[in-house]
């Protein structure tokens, strides 16, 4: 069971991160100065969530310290920006 647990965290934490950035992107108004940061702030977004997970959740990230548990959520996070790349190059 526990081997499920730590395979939902990597696509958790990118749908978390893809909604953060989508009301971020509402507020700011589709800022252009905002979408080019948008992978930055998605691996910064990824690897906090890690971290919270890390302390919060400990099962549910897999790794053995707060530093892999981080890279695993930065990795999260830019996997939401890359999914939501594909998607939208595919509408074209």
């Amino acid at each position: 069971m526990e081997g499920y647990i730590e395979l939902i965290s990597v696509p958790a934490i990118a749908g978390v991160v893809y909604w953060v950035i989508e009301v971020i992107k509402y507020t700011v108004n589709g800022s252009e100065k905002f979408k080019r940061f948008i992978p930055l702030t998605s691996a910064i977004l990824g690897a906090l969530f890690g971290v919270i997970c890390f302390y919060l959740v400990p099962n549910i990230v897999p790794s053995d310290n707060v530093v892999l548990a981080g890279v695993i959520g930065a990795a999260s996070g830019l996997s939401a920006t890359g999914t939501n790349q594909i998607f939208k190059q595919l509408k074209k």
